[in-house]
């Protein structure tokens, strides 16, 4: 499933979402430019790796000892918990987050204001990513993305606007079509995606979305009052 728009329209502009998208792909586009030559790449295991991933991803080992591996930083490990989340490993990575930022974050954003969505970005983010750390405290593996942040979004879209439409494309083998779907059908049956890939591992930080997706829904439960004042997503975007 992959959607397209939804339709609950917004009252203000949503410049933290429009900024974050500018900054996740200007980091994008500099890592990109740096080219392997300059990055490496450093093998790890026998996973390669470029150095500025090492530099900038969350590393579970480092972070549980307080500690770089090779190669050394310049930022104390839990502080890869931020920069990681500017980090993709590449442009459908990128494309994805941010596709879901753009569609989900505007009505988050609207709902709780300008700097309170920052917040709640950044540290839902953070809470994402300890949930990863916690599971694998010994991982050498980088993790990177937006995802962890994106997750509490859905979390808090899942909360407030329950009953919004979602635009969606199917692709199943031959089957492609366009279906409007309840953003409480959409994004329930992403979570239990990510919730039944745990068991497949597959280098992807299926714990970071699910620990994402509760701390945002958590978050807006508390601020929201137990779930009270959830809007109804409005048609017309």
């Amino acid at each position: 499933m992959i959607p397209l728009k939804d339709d609950n329209p917004t009252s203000t502009f949503p410049y933290v979402t429009v900024a974050l998208i500018a900054l996740n792909t200007m980091v994008f586009i500099y890592q990109s430019s740096l080219g392997q030559g300059m990055l490496g790449p450093i093998k790890l295991g026998q996973v390669k790796l470029d150095l500025f991933i090492l530099k900038a991803g969350a590393i579970p080992y480092e972070i549980t000892r307080l500690r770089d591996i090779i190669p050394e930083n310049f930022l104390p490990p839990p502080l890869s918990l931020f920069t990681a989340m500017f980090v993709h490993g590449g442009f459908m990575h990128l494309g994805g987050n941010m596709l879901y930022l753009w569609i989900f974050g505007d009505n988050i954003e609207d709902r709780l204001g300008h700097l309170k969505f920052l917040i709640f970005y950044l540290s839902t983010g953070v809470v994402a990513s300890l949930t990863h750390v916690v599971i694998h405290p010994d991982s050498a593996i980088p993790m990177i993305g937006a995802s962890g942040a994106v997750a509490g979004i859905l979390g808090a879209y899942f909360l407030l606007f329950p009953r919004a439409h979602v635009k969606t494309l199917i692709i199943v083998f031959f089957f492609i079509r366009v279906v409007s779907i309840p953003a409480v059908i959409f994004l329930g049956i992403w979570f239990a995606f990510q919730v039944l890939s745990t068991a497949a591992g597959g280098g992807i930080a299926w714990y970071a979305h699910i620990g994402g997706f509760v701390a945002g829904t958590a978050v807006v439960w508390s601020a929201v009052g137990g779930g009270k004042g959830r809007k109804r997503g409005r048609r017309g975007r």
